[in-house]
């Protein structure tokens, strides 16, 4: 775990919220990194994607977060009735979600399963833990898309950092379950931690990119008021 200031303080986020989608019943937006999905205990905390949105959409309320680093779509109710019945479908999970991730290192499969139940790390807040015993089951799905060694050719990172030379892989995950930092921990078990993350990297994998390289990049999930299969993509950035 990469040390961390006492209160935690976000640093600001200039990016702007881009709504990907929006009508009477829900709105689905591209959260920026370096974002909270809710405001934080300390005031300084307060900027959020909740806050933001309801300036203008004083009844929306959250279905589900994303990690402060973690950029990508989001799903947002525009009132109680359609949060309870857009829960009801994560709880059943008939909403399916895609992600994008670079990982530190070329992984030896090109698709597989990770099993491990993930549990609170109480006295390591805020990190969670592998547990089999105390645990909630989580399952990760994963498929390599591109294995690659990270220079400044590489146009992301070309446009973004300086980089050096290591080997990067980059994949899709399908979460099966939906527990917290399920993708950044499980990735950390199988030996090939995300880049920049700061809470389960290894200091290589961390200081190998200024951002957490996780993107939520598809959900797809039945309108609550229609019943229409709605499948919502956000392209990767990296």
């Amino acid at each position: 775990m990469q040390p961390q200031a006492d209160p935690f303080i976000v640093p600001v986020c200039h990016d702007e919220i881009e709504i990907l989608y929006q009508d009477e019943a829900l709105i689905l937006i591209n959260k920026p990194s370096g974002l909270l999905s809710l405001s934080g205990k300390h005031p300084d905390n307060k900027d959020s994607v909740h806050f933001r949105l309801v300036q203008d959409f004083p009844t929306c309320t959250m279905i589900h977060r994303l990690d402060f680093g973690t950029s990508g779509i989001m799903l947002v109710a525009m009132n109680k009735q359609v949060n309870a019945q857009l829960c009801k479908q994560f709880s059943e999970r008939t909403v399916s979600k895609s992600y994008t991730a670079l990982l530190h290192g070329h992984l030896g499969a090109d698709e597989g399963v990770i099993d491990f139940a993930i549990a609170k790390d109480k006295e390591n807040f805020p990190l969670m833990k592998i547990c089999q015993q105390s645990g909630k089951p989580a399952v990760s799905k994963f498929k390599v898309l591109e294995r690659f060694v990270q220079t400044n050719e590489h146009a992301y990172f070309q446009e973004h950092e300086k980089a050096g030379d290591r080997t990067v892989t980059r994949v899709e995950f399908e979460p099966v379950s939906g527990r917290t930092h399920q993708l950044r921990i499980h990735s950390q078990q199988i030996q090939h931690p995300i880049l920049g993350c700061d809470l389960y990297a290894t200091d290589e994998a961390f200081f190998a990119s200024s951002r957490l390289m996780l993107h939520a990049t598809e959900l797809a999930f039945d309108h609550p008021i229609t019943g229409e299969r709605m499948n919502i993509i956000s392209p990767s950035p990296f």
